[in-house]
């Protein structure tokens, strides 16, 4: 299995076997690609995940390959030829191709004809002899006994058995599956009932078409929905007397043979009535898998820039859940994101706006707050500016004014996690305190929302959802353990991420802590229920301990290499505790010196850079974004405006950008740079600062188009 991944995947077939071997011990992969890069040969996640999901596919082929061998064994019609083309199968569609004559079936009118009799007549039509008559030797099967009561009815029921043969040929149904996937024509109508006059986002579809091969994720997602949703009839269009004509030659149609008109009345009839259905069916299901596979993956780089957004740090801050007839709910927080305090204020409905101008610099004041973090939700801009004025007349104007993106704090309030840790709290303020942690870190408290639920996505809700699930629960561990997740201070929710962990075990690190008080060490997470050594071998490099026993424990240096460390500190005649975070000494260590058994140049790097950064965060430093004070809603905006915004969105076809109205604009793939850029992601993320030019505003739409190109 490890060469024909190896060669599928275009690696190194040792580096391969290495993670197949790593996995079966219960490595997990972000210790592989961390821990054991001597034994990989430096594979990176990606690629050891590829691995991984390869041999589960061809595990779960190989299982499906002697269950269909043994089906047919049983029916006694397995012969050594077969056997040799089912054996060298290299896809489950070639498999089940080669299988579906002998699956088990409901009564077709290709069997009923069988139970006629009618058999050796369709082997005649498929033989296509150049003697003898159709009609005549139909004569022998009349049997009014048997329902066949004249010799057209024997004949239809022979073309409706050899219709069956031709179509279920794998030859002939991999040569129909290469037609539409490479010829096939994605076409969607509009369904005038359900349309009528009304204008629906399905509009760009009412009469489209495309080549299947190259339509993109998004606009096949698209035409999907407005199928399911009634709107659309979608279909492939296809030369479909093309490829009936390649299906007869592969049949051996002889139109010499007096046989030959019943072989293409036939496969016409199966065409239509089994083959075409059922390979639109297969193909437009691969353009749904990569469609899924492409839109998942949009996802999971827009949520891996979400996670990894720089945060501010442990320092305390407000959160406000902006509102105009509700009021704001308010809440001081800790440096470390704990509750102080919280109150409601109704700057934007009362006429006592002083008292809540005083409610919130009370706030401020009471834990010290180095900013003020504004959900961008409804209100979100006339909140921001009520405060900034706030702490300006206040004299506090060193205190930050950030908008956050609330998106999915709703569904953070009145989840199960949000009752756990706030019981006594109304839902409405457990929002303006995840407003406030998001500030703080985003990583730390995003983890704690369903990803679907944050917007970053396209067509999110339309997509494979195992796939979708599987694929987000990847983003996050490696956001997490890219990190690294300081032990005292973790929710359960962060360190379930942690490699090696898990929830139940997650639980238990909490509830240990809650019991005994902080952590002092590494070693102590043995003490942990459920934290056995394999476990701890797996997480321990992950999680920091700050303040601990050993200097290390705060670093990403794995305790499995202190001894080592500690014999560099002693040949470099200075102390751990010196060397750790003197980068000068560091640069000036011999690490050739050290290479030998499992420890070689990869992880030696790895350590020289920790001990010159202990436990640095790998996240861009904070910047505060800004929007244009004079500009608010969408009927602000005039063409040539620019504007700064942030991105909140990057797809295929290119990057929305938050620029303060309450209604992303869309820079689409062509604007993105004066250069051609073939994939949005190269140029633009989740969360980047984005200067941009307003090239046009549909106020019916609420289609704001924009530019990054400022000098167009």
């Amino acid at each position: 299995m490890d060469a024909r991944i190896a060669r599928e995947l275009g690696l190194e077939q040792a580096g391969v076997a290495a993670v197949l071997a790593l996995l079966d011990e219960g490595a997990t992969v972000p210790f592989i690609a961390r821990y054991r890069k001597e034994r990989t040969g430096g594979l990176d996640e990606v690629q050891i995940r590829d691995i991984a999901e390869r041999a589960t596919g061809l595990a779960e082929l190989d299982k499906r390959r002697e269950v269909v061998l043994a089906q047919i064994r049983e029916q006694g019609a397995l012969t050594p030829e077969l056997e040799r083309r089912i054996r060298a199968a290299a896809t489950r569609t070639e498999l089940e191709d080669l299988y579906l004559p002998f699956r088990p079936k409901r009564k077709t009118r290709a069997s009923v004809a069988r139970e006629r009799g009618l058999a050796p007549l369709a082997e005649q039509i498929l033989a296509q002899p150049r003697g003898g008559h159709p009609a005549q030797a139909a004569r022998r099967f009349v049997d009014p006994g048997r329902e066949v009561p004249d010799v057209d009815a024997a004949l239809a029921g022979a073309r409706d058995i050899a219709a069956e043969v031709v179509c279920e040929r794998a030859d002939v149904r991999s040569l129909a599956r290469d037609a539409f996937a490479q010829h096939g024509r994605v076409a969607s109508k509009a369904i005038k009932k359900a349309v009528g006059d009304q204008r629906t986002r399905f509009e760009d579809y009412y009469d489209y078409a495309e080549r299947g091969e190259r339509v993109p994720s998004h606009r096949y997602l698209a035409v999907c929905r407005g199928e399911a949703e009634g709107f659309l009839r979608v279909h492939l269009e296809l030369d479909d007397e093309r490829l009936v004509g390649q299906i007869l030659r592969v049949a051996g149609h002889d139109r010499r043979s007096p046989w030959g008109d019943e072989l293409a009345a036939a496969v016409q009839d199966g065409y239509a009535r089994l083959l075409r259905p059922a390979v639109e069916k297969d193909v437009r299901g691969t353009l749904k898998e990569r469609a899924d596979a492409e839109a998942v993956a949009v996802f999971a780089k827009n949520l891996e820039s979400l996670l990894l957004a720089a945060p501010l740090g442990e320092r305390p801050v407000v959160g406000v859940d902006p509102g105009f007839r509700t009021g704001c709910k308010c809440t001081a927080l800790t440096a470390t994101g704990e509750l102080v305090a919280h109150t409601t204020i109704h700057p934007h409905t009362s006429k006592d706006t002083a008292r809540a101008a005083r409610e919130l610099v009370a706030l401020v004041e009471r834990v010290g707050a180095a900013a003020v973090a504004v959900g961008n939700g409804t209100a979100g801009r006339e909140t921001e500016d009520f405060v900034r004025g706030a702490l300006r007349d206040a004299g506090r104007g060193e205190v930050l004014v950030v908008s956050v993106n609330e998106a999915g704090a709703s569904v953070y309030s009145a989840s199960d996690v949000a009752r756990e840790e706030f019981p006594d709290l109304d839902l409405t303020y457990r929002g303006a305190i995840s407003i406030g942690r998001r500030l703080q870190d985003p990583l730390a408290e995003l983890v704690k929302i369903e990803p679907k639920a944050l917007g970053v996505g396209q067509y999110q809700h339309d997509v494979h959802q195992p796939l979708l699930g599987e694929r987000l629960g990847q983003v996050v561990e490696t956001a997490v353990n890219r990190v690294g997740v300081d032990v005292n201070t973790a929710s359960a929710q962060l360190l379930a991420y942690v490699a090696g962990l898990g929830a139940a075990v997650a639980r238990a690190v909490v509830a240990h802590r809650a019991a005994r008080g902080r952590f002092t060490s590494r070693r102590q997470l043995l003490e942990v229920s459920g934290l056995g050594p394999k476990r701890f071998e797996q997480a321990a490099g992950f999680l920091r301990v700050r303040g601990g026993q050993h200097p290390l424990d705060a670093s990403a240096v794995h305790p499995e290499r202190y001894a080592l460390v500690e014999r560099i500190a002693r040949d470099a005649r200075t102390r751990l505790e010196e060397l750790v975070g003197d980068a000068a000494r560091v640069g000036r260590l011999d690490l050739s010196r050290y290479v030998g058994g499992e420890v070689g140049e990869p992880t030696l790097r790895d350590i020289a850079d920790e001990l010159a950064r202990p436990g640095r965060d790998p996240r861009e430093a904070f910047e505060a974004p800004s929007f244009r004070e004079d500009v608010r809603t969408p009927e602000d905006l005039e063409p040539g405006m620019v504007l700064d915004g942030v991105v909140t969105n990057v797809t295929n076809f290119g990057a929305f950008v938050d620029i303060g109205v309450h209604q992303d604009g869309l820079v689409h793939i062509s604007e993105l740079s004066d250069r051609f850029v073939r994939d949005p992601h190269q140029v633009a993320h989740a969360g980047q600062r984005m200067r941009v030019r307003v090239l046009s505003v549909d106020l019916k739409r609420r289609r704001i188009a924009l530019s990054a190109k400022l000098s167009g």
